[in-house]
């Protein structure tokens, strides 16, 4: 849905290729009670969802249903008055590609992001805005525009257009979709907020590797330069120290290639294909072949079923928490088992290792738990898909890190 002169730049997504009539709309003289319910839907059905681009689609989506309008779109605005994104409804791919870029700064859509208020026209065509529009792009007649606000900034602006039923949008209708905006402020900015928090959390990720890869890794390697200099020196005038030195030489490099062999296999992409589960059992089993201690998987009950960015969440945690286990508790023996208890997923990672004790560890390192051991990082992954996460530690006794992640 475009209603001024094309650009040649600006990004375009979300069509929905159909343009049929779905249910949902509150028909117009509805019951409050009905109308309440179809908000009620819209906005749920919005913030369900997570990533800012998903989001957009849920808006449209649902706004069109809403007010029964066979056309929708939304403008997210750019730094140079115009468009960084615009998201349309009942365009198919055919039409959209026809279409051609973005608008300008022109028109109808323009004019809203210069005066950001809400519009509602009988008919756009007759509006002095109105420039046109490529041969291709649908006919509009009645049209309603609302600003999608955070305060005093605008987020977005969302326009319908050809209500499906006759007499246009009314007065109704505008408040309607100024409510219904008020919520999608909501979810977009939390949707933004979520998409910030995560690349804050994969800069923490790179910044711990970093610490783990000049702490242990270049650390090792300082220590056997060191050490094959000094075994260098005593080769003629110590030779049996100079055989103790090498051995020393070895053992380092060994350390070292396990500490670099770890934060390797931490860098690689987690491969859900298979599912959580089965991408868990393949991890253990490597985990097991690469490390002297015996590292299980366990899986009790039936299918794990989680939304594909949950258990890739989960599967991170696993990971941090196999991790600490194998490179910082001294276990013999590490068990990881997965379950559905109480309506929730259950991961829980136990060793038989040195143990620790949370509390007295997390005030001596400023609020990170055992020199590092990422446990908050842990939590705020847990938290970001509505999980809690438990560590039940103490010196001496192993630790268990258990993980619920409602169904």
């Amino acid at each position: 849905m475009v209603t001024g002169d094309p650009a040649p730049s600006g990004e375009r997504s979300g069509r929905r290729m159909d343009g049929e009539h779905r249910s949902g709309a509150a028909p117009c003289g509805a019951e409050p009670g009905a109308t309440l319910h179809a908000v009620s839907s819209a906005v749920l059905a919005v913030t369900r969802h997570l990533s800012v681009h998903e989001v957009l689609q849920v808006i449209v989506r649902a706004a069109a249903q809403l007010l029964d309008a066979r056309y929708a779109a939304l403008g997210v605005p750019d730094d140079q008055g115009s468009f960084a994104e615009f998201v349309v409804e009942g365009v198919s791919q055919e039409e959209w590609e026809a279409i051609g870029p973005l608008p300008r700064q022109h028109g109808m859509l323009a004019a809203m992001l210069r005066d950001k208020e809400p519009k509602r026209l009988a008919d756009i065509r007759r509006e002095a805005e109105f420039e046109g529009w490529p041969s291709a792009h649908p006919v509009l007649k009645d049209f309603l525009g609302v600003p999608i606000r955070d305060g005093d900034d605008v987020l977005g602006i969302l326009f319908l257009a050809n209500r499906r039923r006759p007499g246009g949008f009314t007065e109704a209708d505008e408040e309607l979709l100024t409510l219904f905006a008020a919520h999608a402020a909501i979810a977009m900015t939390n949707a933004r907020l979520y998409e910030r928090n995560r690349e804050l959390t994969v800069v923490a990720e790179r910044n711990r590797l970093a610490r783990e890869l000049h702490d242990a890794v270049a650390q090792k390697l300082f220590s056997l330069r060191l050490t094959a200099q000094a075994a260098a020196a005593l080769a003629e005038r110590d030779p049996a120290r100079c055989v103790r030195e090498l051995a020393q030489v070895e053992r380092l490099a060994a350390d070292a290639l396990a500490e670099l062999r770890a934060v390797i296999f931490e860098l690689r992409p987690a491969d859900l294909a298979d599912g959580l589960a089965a991408s868990l059992r393949k991890h253990v089993e490597v985990l097991d072949r690469a490390y002297d201690a015996d590292v299980r998987f366990t899986m009790d009950g039936g299918a794990v079923a989680l939304p594909e960015e949950h258990e890739a969440v989960v599967f991170r945690i696993a990971q941090e928490a196999l991790y600490n286990a194998l490179r910082h508790a001294s276990a013999r023996t590490i068990e990881v088992r997965l379950r559905t208890e109480d309506g929730a997923v259950v991961l829980e990672v136990a060793d038989d290792g040195v143990g620790f004790d949370p509390g007295a560890a997390s005030a001596k390192n400023g609020g990170e738990p055992h020199g590092g051991l990422g446990l908050a990082s842990m939590r705020d992954r847990a938290l970001s898909i509505g999980g809690a996460l438990a560590i039940d530690a103490a010196p001496g006794t192993g630790t268990v890190v258990r993980l619920e992640v409602p169904l």
